[in-house]
């Protein structure tokens, strides 16, 4: 565990928090979007099922206001959101400068609410964190958003927000690791000429936003783990060994930002990557145990089976709860009664709905993955 004065190690009676809404039962995206799945409500119902939210442990998401979106956001574009939210509607020219009102980007009723509720809810993680606890906030995570225009799903960017937050204590090295199945481009660019912040990101290579090539550094604060399809559990230990834990310690954080998206989890329909939700607990666990000061947030995820378990074990785990073997039949029920467009019925394992756990899936550690260290770490880290 790393620490110094101002990172204090977890007391005995800093148990992990959990920052959620229930705005996210409102449905959102539209009908056939990749993300108009239950989510975060699931991850919630399960954990309540469990009994793994003890007293004070849940804390609701405040909303961010506008003077809080304006530390990143361009306030015409945030204007522009919300008058079109209230309006129902955006005209060409809306659409084509902010990117909102597309495909890629619906325009949903309570689509602003429920942006800046996740920017509120980031913010309050890292204040939460402060005193040396672990928060999870897996409604956040909009890793694409763009200062001036909605990119990627993604409305706001609430992680820049969660590293501002740490930024504006007084701290001044803060860690971003992204783990989701496509590249972090919107953190890291948000801090491309800052030297107090550190990103790290593993995603699959050749795959939208096509950015994150290794030899991408930004402006020497990033550091790019693009990897093939079929990357698995001893692949990302090997990187979380060999890579993103010494750069890590090179850096020497005072706190720790995650990107937990599941999109890199087998069975996802928009990767093509085979990590078990085992595979990807460890990798947070790894890090949440020597930067306990840390926000752990979501991010993709278009699988609501697989969502909804990861989210969960994770929790449980960061909990240092015991993980059921079979969950019990409410839980089972409500997996039960998802679904979504992009998975067949029929192609709906049975563990994805009586278990937590996925079998490991460990495997060889191929050429172009374990060259991939070398390649991060032949520079010294900013300090």
């Amino acid at each position: 565990m790393h620490t110094d004065a101002s990172s204090p190690a977890p007391g005995p009676g800093l148990k992990p928090l959990f920052v959620g809404s229930d705005v996210y039962r409102q449905p959102a995206f539209g009908k056939h979007h990749p993300l108009s799945i239950i989510r975060v409500s699931g991850v919630v119902d399960l954990c309540r099922e469990l009994g793994w939210f003890e007293a004070d442990q849940y804390r609701e998401s405040p909303r961010a206001t506008t003077e809080q979106l304006c530390a990143f956001h361009d306030p015409d574009y945030i204007a522009a959101l919300r008058e079109a939210d209230a309006r129902g509607s955006v005209d060409k020219a809306i659409r084509d400068r902010y990117r909102i009102g597309t495909m890629e980007n619906p325009l949903f009723s309570g689509v602003f609410r429920r942006a800046s509720t996740a920017v509120g809810g980031s913010i309050h993680a890292a204040h939460l964190a402060m005193d040396g606890r672990v928060v999870f906030h897996p409604s956040g995570g909009t890793h694409h958003g763009r200062a001036d225009r909605a990119s990627g799903f993604c409305y706001f960017n609430d992680p820049v927000f969660a590293v501002l937050t740490f930024l504006g204590h007084g701290l001044e090295r803060i860690l971003y690791v992204d783990l989701d199945a496509h590249h972090g481009d919107g953190v890291q660019d948000a801090f491309a000429e800052d030297s107090r912040v550190l990103t790290v990101s593993i995603h699959e290579e050749k795959r939208w936003p096509h950015s994150g090539l290794v030899e991408d550094r930004a402006a020497g604060g990033a550091r790019n783990l693009p990897v093939p399809r079929d990357f698995n559990d001893s692949e990302l230990d090997f990187l979380m060994e060999r890579a993103v834990l010494p750069l890590a310690r090179q850096f020497e954080p005072q706190a720790l930002v995650v990107t937990c998206g599941v999109d890199g989890l087998a069975g996802d329909p928009l990767s093509r990557l085979a990590l078990s939700n085992v595979g990807l607990w460890g990798a947070v666990e790894r890090l949440v145990a020597e930067y306990p000061r840390a926000a752990v947030l979501g991010g993709g995820g278009y699988n609501p089976w697989t969502v909804i378990r990861c989210w969960s074990g994770l929790w449980g785990r960061l909990c240092a709860h015991e993980l059921p073997a079979i969950l019990p039949r409410n839980g089972q029920e409500m997996l039960a009664g998802l679904d979504c467009d992009l998975i067949d019925p029929d192609e709906v394992p049975e563990a994805w709905v009586t278990t937590l756990a996925d079998p490991p899936n460990p495997g060889a550690v191929r050429p172009e993955v374990a060259r991939l260290p070398e390649q991060v770490l032949d520079q010294a880290c900013a300090a």
